[in-house]
């Protein structure tokens, strides 16, 4: 009699037990299910400028229909999507401005952001305006930054979206190389200047990754896609000078979201 009774005690202990952590993976897997939302953070190079085809209601923040968040939301159709990424955004912007749509229901972020804090706009000018050396020595300072301060910003942002998404993927899209090297190249940059700005645009990537990869997020990388479709190629995905539209610069098309960087999204995402 007491066999039988130890016997169905520790029979319902069992059943109970298993009844609970079945209960609560259920609970899990269907919190994951919930989170299917998408937010898109970051800089000009996530909202699209040199796409064209803005929303007005986005302003300054130049958010375009051809950006690569916009093409992967009308193609993926997740169950809310949330367009932050502004022009100019640095990582005090993406921390102060952009963060409000995060929550748990967000299963999906991505987000490019670093090349505003490092001086890219600065870096740039310097390159076409002046000589080989100034360009070189605009590079240096810019490389020291990366490797001086901008890890802790990124650690900032990358922090505070695991905190406010804990259920999302996160993935941390970097920039393209601008130029193709060796030949004639009508861009008015030498040899010498081009291949210093993509020596920084690798160094700022390395950077990047090295941080996303420390949080646990997924470093989507878009040089192998751009690669012959870079500044002197003949068939450039990126802006060079634009004289009329000076913003537009070194940004990359509506081509450049579309092959560039939406399929790095979707390859990971």
């Amino acid at each position: 009699m007491r066999r039988s009774r130890l016997t169905a005690y520790v029979t319902s202990l069992v059943v109970a037990t298993a009844l609970a952590l079945t209960g609560a993976a259920a609970a899990q897997a269907s919190g994951q299910a919930a989170a299917t939302g998408y937010v898109a953070l970051g800089d000009s190079y996530s909202s699209g400028v040199g796409a064209g085809s803005y929303i007005s209601s986005s302003g300054d923040c130049k958010r375009s229909t051809k950006a690569y968040p916009s093409l992967w939301a009308a193609a993926n159709s997740p169950s809310s999507f949330s367009f932050t990424a502004c022009s100019g955004a640095r990582t005090s912007d993406v921390l102060a401005n952009q963060l409000s749509p995060l929550g748990s229901g967000t299963g999906l972020v991505s987000i490019s952001v670093g090349g505003n804090d490092a001086g890219f706009s600065d870096v740039m000018t310097t390159c076409v305006l002046q000589s080989d050396s100034a360009c070189v020595a605009r590079v240096n300072t810019a490389k020291a930054y990366v490797d001086s301060t901008l890890p802790a910003r990124l650690d900032s942002v990358y922090s505070a979206i695991s905190d406010r998404a804990p259920s999302a993927q996160v993935v941390v899209l970097g920039y393209p190389r601008f130029y193709q090297l060796s030949g004639s190249c009508l861009a008015g940059l030498s040899e010498t200047e081009r291949a210093a700005i993509n020596g920084a645009a690798d160094h700022l990537n390395s950077a990047i990754a090295k941080r996303a990869a420390d949080h646990g997020f997924t470093f989507g990388d878009v040089r192998p896609t751009f690669t012959g479709h870079e500044i002197c190629s003949g068939s450039a995905w990126l802006h060079s000078v634009n004289w009329l539209n000076i913003g537009e610069s070194y940004h990359p098309t509506a081509a450049g979201q579309s092959g560039g960087y939406l399929p790095v999204l979707d390859s990971v995402a």
